[in-house]
């Protein structure tokens, strides 16, 4: 089984028209065992983004769907196909194509602060559990995750999941976001 684990600052551009954003149960799964890592050390609950959910379930149902793991060397799993209502990006290894990535919060879900993506695959299926498990072994995301580091002066004020074949991605965020989400049924 291949495993990945992805790092990405994000800044915003122009928004999108919205939509209604829930989770799945393997998603809530993933907010829920984030949490609870995050009570285990004391620090506070991440309340949901509908924004950044709707930008991280595009994300992997994009990978999924358009992006070919084997030859990331090119594009990495940050990158984004021209199949979708949004701004077609390869970003590259050397991360030269950054601004690229940077612009989606806002281009596809309105969401106008900076924000932070961690991502994982897994070549048997990304599920909540396992990806947790390698963000909290990983140096680049655990600090993510706890505010450690160069995020230790943070505060999460939003967080967006997805979770979908191969990928789960998780977006946090500096705004507070109101908008409607809920569980899928």
């Amino acid at each position: 089984m291949k495993t990945f684990l992805l790092l990405f600052l994000l800044l915003p551009v122009q928004p999108v028209a919205s939509q209604e954003v829930c989770l799945s149960a393997e998603e809530r799964k993933l907010y829920d065992l984030i949490m609870g890592y995050r009570k285990s050390r004391k620090l506070p609950t991440i309340p949901y983004s509908a924004k950044l959910t709707k930008v991280a379930q595009a994300h992997v149902r994009d990978l999924v769907a358009h992006f070919d793991y084997e030859n990331r060397a090119e594009c990495n799993p940050h990158s984004w196909s021209d199949q979708g209502n949004w701004t077609p990006c390869c970003y590259t290894p050397d991360h030269k194509q950054a601004a690229c990535m940077w612009n989606k919060p806002k281009e596809i879900a309105g969401y106008e602060s900076e924000g932070y993506e961690i991502a994982f695959y897994s070549s048997d299926g990304a599920e909540a559990e396992e990806s947790l498990a390698g963000w909290k072994s990983s140096p680049g995301h655990h600090p993510v995750i706890v505010n450690e580091g160069t995020w230790k002066d943070v505060e999460w004020k939003s967080i967006g999941l997805g979770i979908f074949g191969t990928y789960a991605v998780v977006w946090f965020g500096v705004l507070e976001d109101k908008s409607v989400l809920s569980v899928c049924k």
